[in-house]
């Protein structure tokens, strides 16, 4: 659940009122839709459970995470994201291959604590036997251009853990450069990507 300490944080970054009101006029579209070239990205359900669990299960993917995830905590993060829907009207979406409907993954935009200041941040991860075929870097760029075409952020961040790089090649392609990095308790060292509404704009 998202709890009212992080509404008030939001609120103190002075966007959490901007959020509120652009929820509220998106809440037509009960399910959430992006499409690329190759993909889907829509609002998970409770029936992507074992698409996910392949995902987040899986010890080669998580070997950057503190853990791997068992399954209550595979359905805890379903459940926290149709709640990110609810309140915010984004967070990991569903990835899926447009020519199946395939879930392989997710990506989204969700609200993350990042050396001590709540940022909104693209995240992402895509099934092990999918990956190297350029969806991550898709999904991304969509998320990225949704983002800055629907929220009133100006700059969106990737954060993952220093060896994670994957993960920070992924936050490259679609147009980040790295903006810092800081020790932490989880990942020892954190590398912080960025880039910002101008810099999408004049890409």
């Amino acid at each position: 659940m998202l709890h009212s300490t992080l509404k008030m944080t939001l609120r103190k970054c002075l966007c959490y009122d901007k959020i509120e009101t652009y929820k509220q006029e998106s809440d037509e579209d009960k399910i959430m839709v992006i499409e690329t070239e190759r993909l889907l990205l829509r609002e998970m359900t409770e029936e992507d459970f074992y698409a996910l669990y392949k995902v987040l299960a899986d010890s080669d993917i998580m070997q950057h995470y503190p853990y791997v995830f068992d399954e209550k905590m595979v359905m805890n993060w379903i459940l926290r994201n149709i709640e990110r829907y609810r309140v915010f009207g984004f967070g990991l979406w569903a990835v899926c291959l447009k020519a199946t409907g395939e879930m392989i993954g997710d990506c989204g935009l969700t609200m993350q604590l990042i050396n001590g200041e709540i940022k909104p941040e693209i995240g992402y991860h895509i099934r092990g036997d999918k990956q190297r075929k350029g969806y991550a870097k898709e999904a991304a760029i969509a998320v990225r251009d949704w983002t800055f075409n629907n929220t009133p952020f100006n700059v969106v961040y990737s954060y993952m853990k220093h060896t994670n790089e994957p993960s920070y090649k992924t936050a490259i392609s679609y147009g980040c450069k790295q903006v810092g990095e800081y020790k932490d308790d989880v990942n020892e060292i954190t590398k912080v990507f960025a880039i910002t509404r101008e810099e999408w704009i004049n890409r």
